[in-house]
């Protein structure tokens, strides 16, 4: 007698999985959307506002389509201050910082993770001490120095500072330490001294980590306000931040011009980020995998 037995009937265990995952992902979607509709309102109010004219705005403040649109506000910013200058300016030191950082913080990078010497968890301390001051607490003494070296006034002023970055040279050498040493190895054998390794064999991989610190570097250099007030004594010679806050005066504000300058000054930060934003989030997944 020859018994026959049913198959039994497959239970899916991953099913709440996947609605839990669905969930998560909503959840996260949600959430998302929320922080974006924060960080762009401020945006569309700056555009909608530089767009409008003075008086619709004294009559009118939260009314964004009253007195209707107009460019007047851009020329007249564009016409009456030197903003050409200070686009120019900012360009010039955010590119020179930019150089001078990967340059350098690259190098200490490189130093810190795979040559030992003698005093190197000194360094790495002071490195360490760099990211716990602010920035505020080094005003008077940064002041003090480049006034007595009679840097104060020029670019220099703005250049220096930015180059020592810790945030920077602890990108650089998390990434170099996450290369293989073999093929570090195979390079001494071949005959490579350490500036040959440094330049044809870790800075070609490095790619990632090179286009965030200087993506994040320009993006800090022209936002920069508090040092280049301090520094900067003569109107052409200024920055975009400096320059926008000269336009705002106690008795007068003019709230459309300021709209319309604020706005010039933040269009490129926008452009490099839409442009740099898939190297950005690449160079900060790949320098924290080991």
């Amino acid at each position: 007698m020859t018994t026959i037995t049913q198959p039994r009937p497959t239970t899916t265990k991953g099913a709440p999985a996947v609605d839990g995952a669905k969930l998560f992902n909503r959840l996260c979607a949600v959430c998302l959307t929320l922080f974006a509709l924060i960080w762009l309102v401020p945006f569309a109010w700056a555009i909608a506002t530089s767009l409008r004219s003075d008086g619709s705005i004294t009559q009118n403040p939260t009314s964004p389509f009253a007195g209707g649109w107009s460019l007047h506000a851009y020329s007249y910013a564009w016409d009456n201050h030197p903003i050409g200058t200070w686009y120019l300016n900012s360009l010039v030191i955010s590119a020179l910082a930019v150089i001078f950082t990967v340059g350098f913080c690259s190098m200490a990078g490189f130093a810190l993770a795979f040559l030992r010497y003698r005093g190197r968890a000194v360094v790495m301390a002071l490195v360490a001490a760099g990211l716990m001051l602010p920035s505020e607490a080094l005003v008077l003494p940064q002041f003090i120095e480049y006034r007595s070296f009679h840097l104060l006034g020029t670019f220099w002023a703005l250049i220096l500072p930015s180059i020592a970055a810790p945030i920077s040279v602890f990108v650089f050498q998390s990434f170099f330490r996450g290369i293989p040493v073999a093929l570090i190895e195979a390079a001494r054998i071949d005959g490579a001294g350490w500036w040959r390794v440094y330049a044809r064999v870790c800075m070609p991989i490095c790619r990632p980590a090179l286009s965030t610190v200087a993506i994040l570097t320009f993006i800090t250099t022209w936002n920069s306000f508090l040092w280049p007030l301090l520094v900067l004594n003569q109107t052409k010679s200024q920055t975009i931040p400096v320059g926008l806050s000269s336009l705002v005066s106690n008795s007068n504000i003019q709230y459309a011009e300021v709209m319309a300058s604020s706005v010039l000054g933040f269009l490129p930060l926008i452009a490099v980020f839409l442009v740099f934003q898939r190297q950005i989030v690449q160079g900060v997944a790949t320098t924290g995998i080991k």
